[in-house]
């Protein structure tokens, strides 16, 4: 059975739309800015990457708003996108017929941040009753489900950047176990002061003020990577049940996916994502040479980015194929990072061009990678590799193709 992507929704940093967000990164555009929704002068680290100027009363109903975080008022509207990019009609539909599978790393920080603040001022007669779930991971997949009367198989998989592409797996064991369609991705907003506090703890964030240069994945001058809000949901088919109800587009095959956890610091084995690699190379049924291009994870530290460099080279061979990286112009966006990723890889299956990784101009020639810098490559695009890294360990890899 072929599971297929028939439509895309992105809320993104450099774009609020899959066809905006692929313009701006063929533009080479950047989302990355100084925090603008607090003080942020104070902190060590100021960049992110940032949907400015984003007005969710202008998609959402009044009604929505008060129960909500931004983080699910993105996930409610990218849901929305895809489904009208894929031409479904909800109500057409079996309500068990459709499934919601999402990923989120933070939950509703800033909900969260004002009703404690109200408990510690006012006391708990202030509170939001809302507050019993906005905070919550899975709050952004129950509430595309009541929106929408989904009511086949939910789940929200926590795993930090690695847990987008994760629960676009899940989606395709949904699908193909029965369940014609799934909403699936994932989105990211923690830009409150509590929130970004968690972002600093990680020790990963680069300080550095300039945009241009904070976040230089692969690069010799690497020194930590900017966070990013934001992501993409996407629409997941069987194949036959997407051209029975007269689909208007395919935009690829999800052909293949495995998933790996790192060993323990100091065993002596080695780092699980080449294995990650392989297996899902291995349940697409491809060898290294028929994968086009990969959508590397790029963490941005010099350990992180010899480490992916060297099992792209182990199973690749050395520049064996062309690497693109670009989140360079958005951040890193945890469960958000892979989904959008995703959208870049499906977007070149379609218009045959590899996009060029921003910023980046000196990489360690010990790395052995074909980055893809300076002009973007054309190029027959078939089949994508899509990796993502969450913090503690998690790997995954994803083979979409034509």
């Amino acid at each position: 059975m072929k599971t297929v992507f028939t439509g895309l929704g992105v809320m993104a940093p450099n774009g609020t739309s899959a066809e905006a967000y692929w313009a701006a990164t063929l533009e080479q555009r950047s989302g990355i800015t100084e925090l603008e929704r607090f003080d942020a002068s104070g902190y060590p680290a100021r960049l992110a990457g940032q949907l400015r100027d984003f007005k969710a009363e202008q998609f959402l109903s009044s009604r929505l708003l008060p129960q909500t975080d931004r983080v699910t008022r993105l996930a409610l509207i990218a849901a929305d996108q895809a489904l009208q990019d894929a031409g479904v009609d909800p109500k057409s539909f079996d309500d068990f017929d459709m499934s919601v599978i999402g990923s989120n790393a933070t939950g509703g920080f800033e909900f969260t941040h004002r009703e404690i603040q109200k408990l510690w001022t006012h006391g708990p007669e202030r509170v939001s009753v809302y507050e019993s779930f906005a905070w919550f991971n899975a709050a952004n997949t129950g509430q595309i489900s009541i929106r929408h009367g989904m009511r086949g198989p939910g789940s929200v998989l926590v795993a930090e950047q690695a847990g987008g592409l994760d629960a676009i797996a899940h989606a395709r064991r949904v699908v193909r176990r029965g369940v014609p369609l799934s909403v699936t991705g994932g989105v990211e907003s923690s830009y409150d002061p509590w929130g970004w506090v968690s972002h600093l703890a990680t020790g990963r964030i680069s300080t550095v003020p300039d945009p241009q240069r904070a976040y230089l994945p692969f690069d010799a001058a690497a020194g930590g990577y900017v966070p990013g809000e934001g992501g993409a949901y996407l629409i997941l088919e069987d194949e036959q049940a997407a051209k029975q109800r007269g689909a208007a587009r395919i935009y690829g095959e999800l052909a293949g996916h495995a998933s790996t956890f790192d060993p323990r610091p100091g065993s002596g084995r080695p780092p699980g994502l080449a294995r990650a690699i392989r297996l899902a190379l291995a349940d697409a049924r491809l060898e290294p040479g028929d994968i086009d291009v990969v959508f590397a994870d790029a963490g941005g530290i010099p350990e992180l980015d010899r480490a992916e460099a060297e099992a792209i080279a182990d199973v690749f061979g050395p520049r064996g194929v062309p690497v693109s990286v670009p989140k360079a112009l958005v951040g890193r966006l945890y469960a958000g990072g892979g989904p959008l990723d995703l959208v870049c890889a499906l977007l070149s299956l379609r218009d045959a061009v590899i996009p060029a990784t921003a910023h980046v101009r000196d990489v360690p020639a010990d790395y052995r990678i074909d980055l893809v810098r300076g002009e973007h490559r054309s190029a027959p695009v078939r089949t994508a590799l899509v990796l993502a890294r969450g913090n503690g360990g998690y790997n995954s890899a994803m083979v979409v193709r034509r």
